[in-house]
């Protein structure tokens, strides 16, 4: 019998094997570059060391009122020194980080808190009336901590007795934070739109989460020390994974609390930002803003994008403006981007139609993703790589999701085959790029936020008058697409438009309620299906 000799007397121990997390990036950083500022914010600057020292007194906070392993702490924040805090404090208890969508309502809210038992809830006074609100709702009685953002104040009435401060004061700055026991560990979770019911809780592990930091590094073209301005929310897939990104190479925080045109130009030219990340509306905004917001960019400025690809249009804009485009696709479960066009020298020469074309298709896999293809769904065989024949996109790998929280049926199907299935459908160029055609989830992207056409649906069917109703996208040049209603009223009853849009806002949060309303009768096949296709295809008639 054939002994193999790599097996033989080399096995793991602990100086030759430890967890992947991207915990160990931040002590990294604050030792090589402890003087090197890490966090940007209004007047605020802070150093690696000091970065570090917050991270470890949140920590030690939270195992002080018994924080651990098993235990979730959400937070309610927008793009501050204390969500990047966050994404290191509490994973180093063995906690997991939950980072609420800002722009939800409060039964999702409530929803959310009940389905991932919150224990602690760190809450930015902007959003003390919804999360209020949320909390009245919820089964959980979390610790509440306020943050008072110092730099930006807000007047809303506190949550809580406890602020943010002066529970962190309490910790220590020496804390011995806590190694994951094995990389599968979770580290975060993150909700997603679902298509039908509520929304599913995706888990990451810590695993994925580092293997997410060289994978962005280099993909994106971070290099050394990068100067990262944070228009992207940390609340979507954790900021695709940047807050630990950018830390691992030593880079800059610079901290944006709202999205607007002057803060992006003044924070970009002030502080020779090198990257960012957004929607294509950031593009809109950064491109359509009043002359006397924009100032002049004399560097070049990386922009990843995801979402719909932009126009040759849009992309020639943003090159005179100072911004190289990438595009990346992924989802929630793929910890954010795991496709990028990754760009070829020899397109540059290429004439515009052309060029235009191959910056339309979303790619090929992540440095981190073992495998991406299409396949049929139904026989799980690829598609034959022709550009021409649909199928689905499914992904294998370590950057892939653990699964969904407390739902096995859903992580089952989702993970079918021994691959996980995205719900988008694609073609495969001969070149083994691949570009999306549709989505097969009833999902609507509308400036970066994901919504269900269904859910919008389930609330117009509520309404008296609606008879039937079918939403799907419409294409929007700032928000990407936005929400269309096609309503077929009952027999003998009226209603308009704006009724029609303001009974929608009585239930959702405003970003999921649609722009617009056409009354039709709604197409169906001879079983009674609502065809959606002819509802897409009647939004670009007007």
């Amino acid at each position: 019998m054939h002994v193999n000799p790599y097996a033989q007397n080399l096995e793991k121990t602990r100086a030759n094997h430890q967890p992947l997390t991207p915990l160990t990036l931040l002590e990294r950083a604050a030792m090589v570059w402890p003087d090197k500022t890490a966090v940007i914010h209004g007047t605020q600057r802070r150093s690696y060391a000091e970065f570090y020292a917050r991270c470890r007194r949140l920590a030690a906070a939270l195992a002080m009122r018994y924080v651990g392993p098993g235990d979730t702490v959400t937070v309610m924040l927008p793009n501050t020194p204390v969500m990047l805090e966050a994404h290191f404090g509490v994973p180093m208890t063995g906690a997991v980080l939950h980072a609420l969508n800002t722009r939800l309502d409060a039964p999702i809210i409530a929803f959310q808190l009940d389905h991932a038992n919150t224990k602690v809830l760190i809450c930015d006074r902007e959003f003390a009336p919804v999360m209020r609100e949320a909390l009245a709702q919820a089964k959980v009685k979390p610790l509440v901590i306020d943050y008072d953002d110092r730099e930006f104040p807000q007047s809303n009435e506190r949550l809580s007795y406890l602020d943010y401060e002066e529970f962190v004061a309490k910790g220590n700055a020496d804390f011995a934070w806590r190694m994951p026991d094995d990389e599968w560990d979770a580290i975060a979770l993150n909700y997603t739109s679902g298509t039908t019911g509520n929304p599913k809780g995706v888990v990451y592990h810590h695993r994925g989460a580092a293997l997410m930091c060289y994978a962005n590094a280099v993909s994106a073209g971070l290099g050394r020390q990068p100067v990262y301005l944070w228009t992207l929310p940390m609340f979507h897939c954790n900021g695709w994974c940047f807050p630990w990104t950018i830390t691992a190479l030593g880079g800059t925080h610079v901290c944006l609390r709202w999205v607007r045109p002057k803060a992006m130009y003044d924070l970009i030219a002030d502080h020779s930002v090198t990257h960012l990340c957004g929607a294509p509306i950031v593009m809109s905004t950064l491109l359509n803003a009043p002359e006397g917001e924009k100032r002049p960019i004399a560097h070049k400025v990386e922009f990843v994008t995801a979402g719909a690809p932009p126009p040759a249009a849009v992309l020639g804009k943003m090159l005179e403006a100072g911004f190289n485009v990438t595009h990346v696709y992924g989802l929630t479960e793929t910890y954010g981007p795991a496709v990028v066009n990754a760009w070829k020298d020899e397109w540059d020469t290429l004439d515009g139609p052309e060029k235009a074309a191959l910056k339309s298709r979303q790619g090929v896999r992540y440095p981190a993703l073992e495998d991406l293809t299409v396949m049929n769904p139904e026989t799980m065989t690829r598609v034959p790589a022709d550009g021409q024949t649909l199928g689905e996109v499914m992904f294998r790998g370590n950057i892939v999701m653990k699964g969904y929280l407390k739902n096995p049926k859903a992580t089952d199907e989702s993970f079918a085959g021994g691959w996980f299935h995205s719900g988008d459908l694609a073609v495969l160029h001969p070149d083994g790029y691949i570009q999306l055609k549709d989505r097969s989830k009833d999902i609507i992207i509308s400036g970066g936020e994901n919504i269900s056409s269904i859910e919008v649906e389930d609330v117009l069917y509520k309404h008296p008058a609606v008879l039937a109703c079918g939403v799907v996208a419409k294409a929007d040049e700032k928000w990407g697409e936005t929400p269309c209603a096609f309503v077929e009223l009952r027999p003998g009853t009226t209603a308009t438009a704006e009724e029609i849009i303001a009974w929608t806002q009585q239930h959702l949060a405003k970003f999921k309620c649609p722009r617009h309303v056409v009354f039709t009768e709604i197409p169906k096949t001879s079983t009674g299906k609502i065809q959606k296709f002819k509802l897409r295809e009647m939004t670009k008639d007007g």
